[in-house]
């Protein structure tokens, strides 16, 4: 588990290891200077079950999930809701 930006995290980020989508997700958090805590599913095989076929996801602290693929217009509107 990584925390990028802040030790109280927003948001998480559901990713795996050498996921190049998951990579380009964290690019878009990045830039829109998102605080998020990036979780590996493989580490938890729940998570694994849950978000196998949708990572990388975004998951706000409401529950809401956005899940791949999205750019940075539909990261900000899932931001702002």
């Amino acid at each position: 588990m990584q925390i990028n930006n802040a030790l109280q995290a927003s948001y998480v980020l559901y990713h795996t290891e050498g996921c190049h989508l998951c990579e380009l997700a964290a690019a878009l958090l990045n830039a829109a200077q998102v605080r998020y805590t990036a979780i590996d599913i493989c580490d938890d095989e729940t998570l694994a079950e849950r978000y196998g076929v949708s990572i990388p996801v975004v998951k706000a602290q409401d529950e809401r999930c956005l899940c791949w693929p999205f750019d940075a217009t539909q990261l900000q509107e899932f931001l702002g809701a």
